[in-house]
């Protein structure tokens, strides 16, 4: 069985390796992309992914591997780990100029995420999450509970994956489910960027997120994020709340819960 000391280990370095790159990137003119209906891509996304995919195949070559640029990655079929790579997490962000973008690497073992390193490269932020073992914020323990907030002074993450921008019927489902936050909590941020904001949520600057649909790339990380932090969790099909307290959290699944 891997050791998960290393594999952490290794988590880290790779996401440090993405995101020194990119910090170089964002700084300087390399943010050239290709706009799509639903998506942006850029050289940054696929640099950033070719140094992440070379740490880790250095240190787990028999390890599987899903990467969000280059597809899947054959390991030794009978290893019970997997790797979850997202090299540039908020694209969108980072072409427009906003710092709130982030490099995430998760490892899954028997399909379960055990072990989730995300890098903001632009603050120099970096969060940790291991099963059973908390969460870390630049290298410092960190929990997301109770904040003390009224759900009408709360801010709340919201996020869908690609998934809902092509299909009507989860688009259609999906404005209902924001329409409805928008109206109980004080803020809703749309995110682009969801392993940024899962941080931001692991060490309680805000109340909750709420996702439907969403991508296996930031999901993986943020349920380990969330579940690590002490956090409040709910899954309903597509539909995932996580709160910092336990009376918004049944006040959000009530809430979304019928819709989604």
């Amino acid at each position: 069985m891997t050791d998960l000391d290393a594999v952490e280990a290794t988590a880290v370095e790779a996401v440090r390796a993405g995101g020194d790159y990119l910090r170089e990137a964002f700084r300087g003119s390399d943010a050239d992309a290709e706009y799509g209906p639903h998506d942006v891509e850029s050289e940054a996304d696929r640099e950033s992914e070719r140094r992440v995919l070379s740490v880790v195949r250095e240190a787990f070559p028999d390890h599987r591997i899903t990467a969000e640029e280059s597809g899947e990655h054959a390991g030794d079929p009978n290893s019970p780990y997997r790797w979850v790579i997202d090299p540039l997490d908020g694209t969108n962000d980072f072409v427009a100029g906003l710092p709130t973008f982030g490099v995430c690497a998760t490892v899954l073992e028997d399909e379960e995420p055990v072990v989730a390193a995300v890098e903001v490269p632009a603050v120099e932020d970096r969060y940790v999450a291991r099963r059973g073992e908390g969460v870390r914020y630049n290298g410092d323990p960190v929990t997301a509970e109770g904040s003390g907030v009224a759900t009408e002074a709360a801010t709340v993450g919201w996020v869908i994956g690609h998934e809902v921008k092509r299909e009507p019927q989860l688009m259609a489902t999906a404005a209902t489910l924001q329409d409805a936050l928008s109206v109980t909590v004080k803020r809703v941020i749309e995110s682009w960027s969801p392993t940024v904001h899962w941080g931001v949520f692991a060490r309680g600057r805000i109340e909750g997120m709420v996702t439907y649909h969403a991508d296996q790339e930031e999901q993986h990380a943020g349920e380990l994020l969330a579940e690590e932090a002490g956090a409040h969790v709910h899954r309903f099909g597509p539909l995932y709340v996580a709160t910092v307290d336990e009376g918004l959290h049944e006040e959000l699944v009530d809430l979304t819960e019928p819709i989604g």
